[in-house]
């Protein structure tokens, strides 16, 4: 299966916020739309980095309620893994097991245009494997 397939079903939105909001924005933003990470975007529209609630657990930590008043570039991963619509779910997977994150951006043309979690990417691998089963099934009964 392809990312491409993943963007299909659960659609292409991606929430987005300025690297000079506030790390409250960011918080706000978080629990407004019900997901666990924003893609921080240029105003150009180029991906700066992102910014998951394991960055602002670290930023609370590091620096107490005062991070809240501080910039979002100050706190997010810059760093940013992504992927291609083309990618197979299995790399991704791979992807984020070993990086430690569960937020992929995916890229086309150098263009956001999707975001994949690991909730995503483990929902899509069951319904795979139930397909598969399904289908041994089928053939069994046939024969």
């Amino acid at each position: 299966m392809l990312v491409s397939h993943i963007l299909g079903a659960k659609g292409r939105n991606v929430i987005t916020i300025a690297p000079e909001k506030t790390l409250a924005d960011a918080v706000r933003a978080l629990h407004e739309h019900r997901i666990g990470a924003l893609v921080v975007r240029t105003p150009q529209g180029k991906v700066a980095g992102i910014l998951s609630e394991r960055d602002i657990v670290n930023a609370l930590s590091a620096d107490g309620a005062a991070a809240l008043n501080r910039a979002v570039k100050d706190y997010m991963t810059a760093d940013v893994a992504t992927c291609g619509e083309g990618d197979a779910v299995e790399e991704i997977m791979e992807t984020m097991t070993n990086g430690r994150f569960r937020h992929v951006p995916v890229i086309k043309d150098g263009a956001l245009v999707g975001i994949v979690s690991i909730g995503d990417v483990v929902k899509s691998r069951l319904e795979e494997t139930v397909g598969e089963a399904k289908a041994l099934k089928d053939y069994i009964g046939a024969a």
